[in-house]
């Protein structure tokens, strides 16, 4: 067997590369497909246009499915396909050419003796890729070559020298390159002369639909619910939906397992460990695992994390070599959700202790940059609860527990700090996650403790102000709440008057950003002014509260103000009125989304009540239990009446008068107790305003003494000082 030949130009066809050893035909074989394999019309339409362009490019992370569909394309494309795998172990330009020529060859490309073959590992003539090109550039049917894995060429030499080739072939030759980064060659020329097709990560992800079909080669049928969450978690990754399809299947139940899979320990992350991590040099695996407890992360945080400098080649190159590092633009970068996992996992195994120190750096960092959320999720983490609720505290935003998007997620998160915790601020948190319990005494206990301890970090003496101003602000704001769950209005005045003084020493930045604050201790004042009675002055605070600059922030309080903006009509003698505030109190909550309306929902207990007026008792009945069935606790002495009032009016129009009585009587005695009321209500229901068709008005006054005397205007109101209703009654032509 004839091992080489010279001759003058350079050496002939032989049987074994320029290193001596043999060719590796499995290096010029398609891959073969696995019997679970999907073909996604989708994309190969797409790598139908490889065969009108120069140069087509399939660049995707590891386990994209990159090489699976390329091979399956030129299995079934009709002609042949020379096929060559890089390896990483191949040395210089002369091995690589000697490989590409031998490609072609074995796909039936006849290319003369004369073209030879590169006879130096490390360099390969010029002159041999002058006469390649020449001879594929006279072909009229373009060869089509594949080059698999071309990542692993790392030469630039290589490059150069493909670019020339791929130039001067023209016509004759179809390049389609199978890589995790893009390569060195002029792609922006390419691109801007339409001469490229592209095929990259994004695209190859699977859809929700070719996930389901996929699962269901591998035996499986899922929820749609249960795909969907899938995808989302895999990002559509191909490997990784096949490695969950494939562990799934002996469980079981499939579908309960691939809700709750660890990640960390499971194949996925043998796959990704050894194929991304261990792929990097030492300093890049430290800094993806330092990243790695990040949602989200920019250069200069990813230093702050792991204490080294010029990280940012490394994040771009990352992100360009497509090792599931996701680029969200301007410098910020996210780690694709299962790789974040599994790094996360390893973290702990490799730097036991790590994780904590690293979401405290974290938190700090962003802390100094302004991102409040995020540095109280990552100071919760880090278990570090004192600088977690100093920070709140201290950003003005122990609101944002009551108010605003964040709400449910700001609770979560501080329902897991122990009781052992010490400072003033931690005692804020307390009182404000009580009181919005209803817990008052619990609550005021916590308060107290957070005044006294914001006087000893001051070093004030007792009798004086501590110079805290945020922390006062916080505690001002929860007097006003406290106020307001007791029905004492004489507090809530007082928390106001305090708040007015302490605006002007808190950056005026500061109360821009947090709205919210004002309007939450507007809507405290005028729902305790309400039930003192004092239903102009409630106007006057709630309409305030209501005119609040929009947006989520103030939504809750600004649909809390309507809702007793409504009621105040209402109680006046005016449901149309009424009626149109309490439906914008709603529309305020649902335009954002927070869907949940304060207590179990005032506006609705108002057009309850206007729906007894028209005589919809259905209508009327279906609110209340809309409102029963939330489970949600009355906020305060307001919507606790409120409910009684509506319910009662209801039973009275369905003729049904002690049960009426009962409704009311008790729930209005219940709040007898409360700190600040100056009297004990007796006060029962009376009939609607409205005379009904074909009824004749009763002549009786339900006012709280059930005293005889002509039908008022304002319907009367269990809470202290209520005004005495004795205007005449208006027609239904002039209300609302």
């Amino acid at each position: 067997m004839a091992a080489r030949h010279e001759n003058t130009r350079g050496p002939a066809v032989g049987y074994v590369d320029p290193l001596g050893e043999p060719f590796l035909q499995t290096r010029f074989a398609l891959p073969a497909r696995p019997a679970t394999f999907l073909r996604r019309r989708r994309l190969t339409e797409h790598l139908d246009q490889a065969l009108g362009t120069p140069l087509t490019m399939v660049n995707g992370s590891a386990g994209a499915g990159k090489t699976l569909l390329v091979a399956d394309w030129a299995a079934r494309l009709g002609q042949p396909v020379a096929w060559f795998t890089n390896e990483a172990d191949d040395q210089g330009c002369g091995v690589f050419w000697a490989y590409v020529l031998q490609a072609l060859r074995a796909a039936g490309v006849p290319l003369p003796a004369e073209i030879g073959c590169p006879g130096d590992a490390g360099r390969v003539e010029h002159t041999l890729l002058a006469r390649l090109a020449d001879e594929l550039s006279g072909r009229v049917r373009p060869a089509v070559l594949v080059l698999d894995e071309f990542d692993r060429v790392t030469d630039p030499r290589i490059a150069e020298q493909l670019e020339f080739v791929l130039h001067h072939a023209g016509p004759g030759l179809r390049l389609i390159l199978v890589t995790r980064t893009e390569p060195l060659l002029p792609l922006h020329r390419y691109r801007a002369a339409a001469a490229m097709t592209e095929i990259r990560d994004a695209e190859l992800a699977f859809t929700a639909d070719e996930a389901a079909a996929l699962l269901e080669r591998h035996g499986l049928r899922l929820s749609t619910e249960a795909t969907r969450a899938l995808v989302e978690r895999t990002r559509g990754w191909a490997a990784g939906l096949r490695l969950c399809a494939m562990a799934a299947q002996q469980r079981p139940d499939p579908e309960t397992y691939l809700a709750d899979f660890e990640a960390g320990r499971s194949t996925i992350a043998d796959f990704l460990l050894a194929e991304v991590l261990k792929r990097q040099p030492a300093r890049t695996q430290d800094l993806l695992l330092g990243v790695s407890v990040m949602e989200r992360f920019c250069p200069e945080l990813a230093e702050a994390l792991t204490g080294t400098g010029g990280v940012e080649p490394e994040l771009a190159g990352l992100h360009t070599q497509n090792a599931f590092v996701e680029d969200l633009g301007h410098s910020w970068y996210r780690l694709h959700p299962l790789f974040g996992e599994i790094l996360r996992t390893h973290l702990r195994v490799r730097s036991p202790g790590l994780e904590p120190e690293l979401h405290r750096r974290a938190a700090r960092w962003l802390r100094a940059s302004g991102s409040l959320p995020e540095a109280l999720a990552h100071g919760a983490a880090a278990g570090d609860w004192e600088f977690t609720t100093r920070a709140l505290v201290d950003d003005l935003a122990i609101g944002q527990l009551f108010a605003g998007l964040r709400a449910d997620d700001l609770t979560e998160l501080f329902a897991r700090m122990g009781p052992e915790v010490p400072g003033a601020a931690a005692e804020l948190v307390r009182a404000a996650r009580d009181l919005s319990g209803r817990d008052v005494d619990r609550g005021l206990s916590h308060l107290r403790r957070a005044e006294d301890g914001l006087r000893a970090e001051d070093g004030s003496d007792p009798g004086e102000v501590p110079s805290d101003a945020a922390g006062r602000l916080s505690c001002v704001l929860l007097e006003a709440l406290a106020a307001r769950l007791t029905g004492a209005p004489g507090r809530a005045e007082r928390a106001v008057a305090e708040a007015a003084r302490l605006r002007d020493e808190v950056p005026a930045d500061l109360l821009q950003r947090h709205p919210e604050l004002t309007a939450l201790l507007l809507t405290h004042l005028g729902s305790a002014r309400l039930w003192a009675g004092r239903f102009d002055d409630a106007r006057d605070a709630l309409t305030e509260a209501a005119g609040c600059p929009g947006g989520a922030a103030t939504a809750l309080p600004r649909e809390d103000s309507l809702a007793h903006l409504a009621l105040i009509d209402y109680l006046n003698g005016w449901p149309g009125r009424a009626e149109r505030q309490a439906l914008a109190a709603l529309n305020e909550t649902e335009q954002f989304g927070l869907g949940r309306p304060s207590g179990p929902g005032l506006g609705q207990l108002v057009l309850a009540a206007v729906a007894v007026e028209r005589d919809d008792l259905a209508r009327a009945r279906g609110l209340l239990d809309e409102t029963a069935g939330s489970g949600a606790v009355p906020l305060d002495p307001v919507t606790a009446a409120g409910r009684a009032l509506a319910t009662a009016r209801l039973l009275l129009a369905r003729g049904e008068p002690r049960a009426a009585s009962a409704v009311a009587d008790p729930a209005v005695a219940a709040l007898t107790a409360s700190p600040g009321r100056r009297c004990t209500p007796h006060w029962s229901p009376r009939p609607p305003i409205w005379p009904r068709a074909g009824r004749t008005p009763p002549r009786r006054c339900w006012t709280r003494c059930r005293t005889t005397a002509s039908r008022p205007t304002r319907r009367s109101w269990p809470g202290p000082s209520s005004r005495p209703a004795t205007a005449t009654r208006r027609s239904a032509s002039s209300t609302g």
